[in-house]
């Protein structure tokens, strides 16, 4: 499927997901409450076939944090990026896909480890790259390192 019919079928799916152009995939930003919706939508139809998470990533946004999905369908050969966004930096809850990709599962606990975003259902939510003793989340922007003094 070519991007220009990927864009359509997706718009299709989620009508008020907004596109955003980007010169190496095909980006979306859904919003929050449709994602797990929308990414076993993209796994189990034909037309589809998003087998494959291949990265999923956390960005500090300041005012917000966004969760970015890069899927691939390895039968059919065509790529999707989408984004999910935070209501604020208070609030860093996503619904877990790991039921539908396993490789989120371990991409979810580094982002949750890192950047405190929690994953709703998600069955083994904890740190690990980190110390269950470590306090706060290292890749926020806002974090503060008393001991090794590190601000950027």
């Amino acid at each position: 499927m070519d991007n220009a019919t990927l864009k359509e079928r997706i718009s299709g799916l989620v009508p008020d997901a907004e596109y955003q152009e980007s010169k190496q995939f095909l980006t979306f930003i859904i919003p929050l409450d449709k994602m797990h919706g929308l990414a076993l939508k993209l796994k189990q139809e034909a037309d589809l076939a998003f087998d494959y998470l291949f990265c999923l990533t956390a960005v500090d946004r300041n005012d917000f944090f966004e969760v970015v999905y890069h899927l691939e369908s390895t039968t059919l050969k065509h790529q999707l990026e989408l984004k999910v966004r935070t209501a604020d930096r208070d609030h860093v809850a996503v619904d877990t896909v790991c039921d539908v990709w396993g490789t989120a599962e371990f991409h979810e606990r580094e982002a949750y480890d890192l950047m405190g975003i929690t994953f709703n259902n998600h069955p083994d939510l904890r740190r690990i790259f980190l110390d269950e003793s470590w306090k706060g989340h290292p890749l926020r922007k806002d974090y503060v390192d008393e001991v090794n003094i590190i601000e950027l």
